[in-house]
């Protein structure tokens, strides 16, 4: 059950250790693996290797293991070592010698990467659909709180006036940053490298822009140990992308917690989003927060762990590329329902209502005071040390009327600019 079975026995236990968590793992590239093999089969048609019939046998072949994918009922069993030896042993069984053809002018080491890359690119592009609906959803929020103020901080400490609308709209415009990056990585891994098969390429006259147009791909990775060597520069460059979001989700996620609790009473959750205590019956603890900002900072963790797995390895193929899949894989499906359960969530906030004549925020306009001294003729450093004595001596009385109508800021948000940096 094995590709590159030669009739020799393995140990059992060197292939239990080899094979690892494989067979699991592979159930989310099946359907790439299908896609592949049909662009595959095609091309060997083309090129002579395979019949009309022979062709029509295979997409057929294919075509019902695509749907068993898609229903759920496609099972890799403890015979197989992994999802593409499953395969051409369903093709085989079903249509005899032509199953056996499939193999024919490719490795599992082109097979492995062609629907990584499949794989990688539709769920980049399913991550910025979500991305898309949670800066959507931050921009509604900003526009319907844009007159709430909230106190700024910087060090923990209160600082200058801040609104909720400039904090929606604030992280709205961070995810742009990430799209960006989401976006190279999709241009990374936008390459067709079917036809590399063990690194080296094929002696068969492979049509390999064939399979980039069946397959969708913008581009081919023309050389062969180029496209070998892409694995583990595209998990490098997918998971530096992945974690920039993670890193916006999670440094919001962790905001919401702050703005929660009692010291800050910014904002609440209806009762059934939160969860309670054990022990502790008035507890209301934002724990969706908490997990969105820890499987966040763990997706942070995978670049690290992408470069050392890869760092320093000779070109060609090594086994060490196996343990990319696991984790680059789980921290996809990690993130889709981070952003979607952050969506969910958020689109609930209750927003309170902010008592800013309360003596800790009293020091929050005293920017805006100074400022307006400036207007009026002194010089920054005089109106400075004006308001600093005021504040020292106790006689400070601020004035909450100053208006800031540059652009980006409380008073001028321009969300409608924000929105159309979005990238298409």
């Amino acid at each position: 059950m094995k590709l590159w079975d030669k009739g020799i026995s393995i140990d059992n236990k060197i292939e239990q250790f080899t094979v690892g968590n494989d067979r699991e793992i592979d159930i989310h590239i099946a359907k790439y693996d299908v896609i592949a093999s049909k662009a595959h089969a095609k091309m060997l048609q083309s090129i002579g290797i395979l019949s009309v019939e022979e062709l029509e046998q295979l997409l057929g072949g294919l075509e019902v293991l695509a749907s068993q994918i898609e229903d759920g009922t496609f099972e890799i069993d403890k015979q197989f070592e992994d999802v593409h030896s499953k395969i051409e042993f369903e093709l085989t069984k079903s249509l005899g010698e032509v199953g056996k053809k499939i193999h024919t002018a490719r490795s599992r080491n082109d097979q492995v990467l062609v629907a990584c890359n499949l794989y990688y690119k539709e769920n980049i592009q399913l991550i910025q659909s979500k991305t898309k609906s949670l800066f959507d959803t931050l921009l509604e929020l900003a526009e319907t709180y844009k007159d709430k103020l909230l106190p700024g901080y910087t060090h923990l400490q209160v600082a200058m006036p801040s609104s909720f609308g400039l904090w929606f709209s604030a992280y709205a415009e961070l995810m742009i940053d990430d799209v960006y990056l989401l976006n190279a990585a999709l241009k990374t891994v936008d390459q067709n490298p079917l036809g590399s098969a063990a690194g080296y390429g094929s002696s068969f006259p492979i049509d390999r822009e064939l399979t980039t147009k069946e397959m969708n791909f913008a581009t081919l990775k023309y050389n062969v140990v180029a496209a070998q060597m892409g694995r583990g520069k595209n998990e490098r460059t997918i998971s530096a992308a992945l974690g920039s979001l993670a890193n916006t989700l999670s440094r919001f996620a962790m905001d919401v917690c702050l703005y929660m609790s009692q010291n800050f009473g910014f904002v609440t959750f209806p009762d059934e989003l939160t969860t309670g205590s054990s022990i502790m019956p008035h507890k209301k603890n934002p724990d969706v927060f908490e997990l969105i900002r820890g499987k966040s900072n763990k997706i942070q963790a995978l670049q690290s762990e992408m470069v050392l797995i890869t760092n320093n390895l000779p070109s060609g193929y090594h086994r060490d590329f196996q343990l990319l899949k696991e984790n680059m894989i789980a921290a996809f499906e990690d993130l889709k329902d981070i952003l979607d359960i952050f969506n969910y969530a958020i689109q609930q906030i209750i927003v309170k209502d902010i008592d800013l004549n309360d003596d800790k925020y009293k020091y929050l306009f005293t920017v805006d005071n100074i400022n307006t001294l400036v207007v009026d003729g002194q010089s920054f450093r005089e109106a400075y040390q004006k308001i600093g004595g005021q504040v020292q001596d106790g006689t400070y009385v601020p004035d909450t009327s100053k208006q800031h109508t540059h652009v980006g800021s409380i008073h001028n948000l321009s969300l409608d600019k924000i929105r159309a940096k979005f990238p298409e």
